[in-house]
């Protein structure tokens, strides 16, 4: 179980199946800024998807909340077809009213750290090939991305888990 990170401003930590519509909003509103014509309208029930996501045994959806509002969030789980050493990043966002502050940084920072504490050595995402702002983030982060072949709408990125100090 995540432990709560809290700062004088921010705490990390679970979501709560009530924030679903939250996220929903927050998912949304972070989804609109990399696509140039508008996000998909491809039927996904994006309630029910969260809910699922919140829901799930295997997985975890983790928050930032700020003032009481959720202003981040990350969903990962180890999918059925990968080693169990591996995880991967289904959903990262942050609120982009709040981009620049560090709390895409303090996410990624506590999504690393349950990884480590959960074993996990390897990690994997899918980001929007027009979602150029986040393909920065991720490198900065050490994230390494796999070539992009032509028609590909995502980009699949990599990321080595730093190995844990012992007494960590």
């Amino acid at each position: 179980m995540i432990r709560d990170r809290v700062t004088p401003d921010r705490v990390i930590r679970t979501v709560l199946p009530a924030e679903v519509p939250d996220i929903v909003a927050l998912h949304a509103r972070a989804r609109a800024t990399y696509y140039p014509d508008g996000p998909p309208q491809d039927g996904t029930d994006w309630t029910a998807s969260w809910r699922t996501a919140v829901a799930r045994p295997d997985g975890r959806v983790l928050c930032v909340v700020e003032a009481g509002r959720i202003i981040g969030l990350a969903s990962f789980r180890t999918p059925e077809d990968a080693p169990a050493d591996s995880v991967k990043l289904f959903q990262f966002h942050v609120d982009p009213g709040h981009w620049r502050r560090g709390v895409g940084a303090a996410l990624h920072t506590a999504c690393v750290e349950e990884w480590q504490a959960d074993g996990r050595r390897a990690a994997v995402l899918d980001v929007h090939v027009d979602n150029r702002r986040a393909q920065g983030f991720y490198r900065r982060q050490g994230w390494v991305p796999e070539p992009v072949g032509p028609g590909d709408h995502h980009l699949l990125m990599r990321f080595a888990l730093p190995a844990r100090a012992p007494g960590e």
